[in-house]
């Protein structure tokens, strides 16, 4: 028998790719950090003397979830400026609150709590942007979260960047730092055109090519947005992003409210990537994405959550939920976002947003073993039908049993296994008390 670390024996296996496919009485054979077999139970049993078996009797082994936007750090403001828009949320709470707070501390303790979070909900990596990258990029590593840290770029000081050289300075740095980390990835990260001069989103344009990195962008996210490009620039602000040459495969446009049919179709004949946040455009009252119009064009889709500040949760099966039922509304059409999309856009989606899609997404022999298990035998989830179906319209982040990033098992039958969850909660009161107006 063949020697390995782990073999993972679940229920029901859901491998994303092929899509539609469950299997059921299957096991996973992982070696170090990596897939080595997907195959039948009995089958594995035969062949594998693992050094640790877990069996998953009552349960769905997916593909770790991708957050493909987030603000982590702003974990620590849920709840702080609820039920506004956009700009006056912006404007008049979270950047003041943000003045009185940013710190490499402040960042480091939020991406503490938002890894806690999404640990226990069933995510396994994440597409960030915030500003002090290089203490997230040092907080994930650390805890073993895999993610893509964006590099901050605005047009005004922060506490992390005084001058627009100074920000592109400080990210190449820590692009520099940790380009040869196993689980962190770095993009580039202009706020939104409203925030970034053409003559950064020049730079960043060759930058990205340069060094074959994403460039993470809000893009289209309120009609307020594109009324002042118009009168700014003459121009809609997707025709701007063009005209800068930056529509191309190495775009992740987040939220995408307001788009014409010309514009989806130049989606998806540049390759770009959309990112859904379905329940922050919802509360901020931003817009509503076409992503049944975008995944007919084949544009690839990914999911989001944003930031805690304005969704208030790192809830992807949550996200996952609503982004169908939302779907559905916006297209008329019942069948619009079915369950096996919207989990293959919330796991496959992110995945090749990030440019990451040869090494996570899916459960596939050589990928790395980032896995998410959930407990299907909760009288919430019962009677079982379809296992997709029940994930997304029933299972709650709750019934996320098992989580493992890379091999490493990092959620054990809910417990965290790397994080003090007290300590957490400790910390989290007392930046309330520093935050609150």
């Amino acid at each position: 028998m063949q020697a390995i670390d782990l073999l993972i024996e679940s229920r029901w296996l859901i491998p994303v790719q092929p899509a539609g496919v469950v299997l059921e009485g299957h096991a996973v054979a992982i070696v170090a950090d990596r897939i080595v077999a997907v195959l039948p139970l009995a089958q594995a049993r035969e062949r594998y003397a693992p050094r640790e078996r877990v069996e998953l009797p009552q349960h769905a082994l997916i593909p770790g979830l991708v957050n493909a936007h987030t603000h982590n750090p702003m974990t620590l403001m849920r709840g702080l400026a609820d039920d506004l828009p956009l700009m006056q949320w912006l404007n008049e709470h979270i950047w003041p609150a943000e003045a009185r707070a940013m710190s490499a501390a402040y960042v480091r303790d939020g991406v503490e709590l938002a890894v806690a979070e999404m640990l226990r909900g069933g995510t396994t990596c994440c597409n960030e942007n915030y500003f002090f990258p290089d203490v997230q990029a040092a907080t994930y590593r650390r805890l073993g979260f895999r993610a893509m840290v964006g590099l901050p770029v605005i047009e005004f000081p922060t506490a992390w960047a005084a001058s627009r050289d100074e920000y592109f300075d400080k990210g190449l740095a820590v692009h520099d730092e940790f380009r040869g980390e196993a689980l962190i990835g770095t993009s580039f990260a202009p706020h939104a055109p409203y925030t970034v001069s053409d003559e950064s989103f020049r730079r960043i344009r060759v930058l990205a090519d340069q060094l074959d990195v994403p460039v993470h962008l809000h893009l289209h996210e309120t009609a307020q947005e594109i009324d002042d490009s118009r009168r700014d620039h003459g121009v809609r602000p997707f025709a701007r992003m063009q005209g800068l040459g930056l529509v191309n495969d190495h775009l992740i446009a987040v939220h995408m409210t307001q788009l014409d049919d010309a514009e989806i179709a130049a989606c998806a004949e540049a390759g770009v990537s959309v990112v859904h946040c379905v329940e922050s455009n919802l509360k901020l009252a931003s817009g509503f994405c076409p992503a049944q119009k975008l995944r007919a064009a084949g544009v690839n889709l990914a999911l989001g959550t944003d930031g805690c500040a304005s969704n208030n949760d790192l809830d992807m099966l949550g996200e996952m939920r609503s982004a169908a039922l939302v779907a559905k509304a916006v297209a008329g059409d019942a069948r619009a976002l079915d369950a096996t999309a919207v989990l293959q856009a919330a796991t496959l989606g992110g995945a090749r947003a990030l440019g990451w899609e040869a090494s996570i997404g899916s459960i596939e022999a050589g990928k790395q073993a980032d896995l998410a298990a959930i407990r299907l035998d909760a009288l919430e989830t019962q009677p079982l039908y379809d296992v997709v179906s029940q994930i997304v319209y029933a299972a709650g982040r709750h019934q996320v049993s098992d989580v493992w990033v890379a091999g490493r098992r990092k959620l054990h039958e809910r417990r965290l296994v790397d994080l003090d969850g007290d300590e957490l909660v400790a910390k989290a009161q007392r930046w309330r008390e520093r935050l609150a107006p």
